[in-house]
């Protein structure tokens, strides 16, 4: 049995160094394989160290450790156990109540030692708990046990985004697409998909594309949620727009379109908005 690692992502340096020590006074055997100080380092650290635990502040620069987290799932490789994640949080109570009814735990800062110690043994029993069922799960089961994890994780996407949107303004009725020395009213009604391709969006209707010089990031606080589905951190549908889902023999999801003919990639994390189905 090996020790558990962590890996602490915490954009302020005094603060990374207070939650080293008090993680090394409450669980001596946890090694942390690394420290990073913003979302990208994050998500890139997280799937090149594979650490078992990962504890993430929420607001960090580039991305938020929520995004961050999200990135990890998707990226996670799939016959491998998901890590435990802890979120390291400034927000209130109010904001708290996101996580309250999910499988992960946070850690309010500045952090306490005895809050810190709770969540502490709750990552022991978690950690005692898979080494136990690392030889005795069967796949079906892992893969029964990740889908919870990433259908919880969506759920905590979704508690922010909802927060964050009840202070936004309107959702967007329109796109400011520049073509040459025109510039294009797009209505959001006939967007069939919006994809990230590097510093621009590809705006998708049925008969044409536009380019936009906006992150995803950026435009998803303004879309609104129940018309256009997120199926991949690059890639935005709109669901009306979606014809059928299908599934091929490796289990990863595609959704064929009803006005254009290409098919469109549903990551593990967003497969979980079409289980229901």
């Amino acid at each position: 049995m090996h020790a558990p690692r962590a890996l602490i992502a915490e954009d302020e340096p005094l603060l990374a160094q207070a939650l080293r020590q008090a993680l090394a006074q409450a669980w001596p055997e946890l090694q942390i394989a690394a420290t990073v100080g913003d979302g990208l380092s994050a998500a890139q650290k997280a799937l090149e160290l594979q650490p078992d635990i990962l504890l993430f502040d929420i607001r960090m620069p580039g991305q938020s450790g929520i995004d961050a987290a999200a990135e990890v799932a998707d990226a996670w490789p799939d016959r491998q156990a998901l890590p435990a994640l802890v979120f390291v949080t400034a927000y209130d109570q109010y904001a708290i109540a996101a996580f309250e009814a999910q499988a992960v735990d946070y850690v309010l800062k500045p952090v306490q030692p005895p809050r810190l110690a709770q969540t502490v043994q709750r990552l022991q029993r978690w950690w005692a708990q898979r080494q136990r069922q690392d030889g005795a799960q069967t796949l079906e089961q892992r893969q029964q046990q990740e889908l919870e994890h990433l259908r919880q994780l969506q759920q905590i996407q979704l508690q922010f985004q909802r927060q964050f949107q009840q202070s936004a303004p309107a959702p967007l009725q329109f796109i400011q697409a520049s073509v040459g020395s025109q510039i294009h009213m797009v209505r959001m009604q006939d967007v069939v998909y919006l994809e990230a391709a590097d510093k621009y969006i590809r705006v998708l209707t049925a008969q044409q594309e536009y380019l936009i010089r906006t992150p995803l990031k950026d435009l998803l606080p303004q879309l609104d949620g129940t018309q256009f589905w997120q199926i991949h951190r690059g890639c935005v549908v709109q669901a009306a727009s979606i014809a059928s889902v299908h599934k091929d023999e490796a289990g990863r999801m595609w959704l064929q379109l009803r006005q254009r003919p290409e098919r469109l990639a549903v990551s593990r994390l967003y497969a979980t908005r079409f289980k229901p189905m």
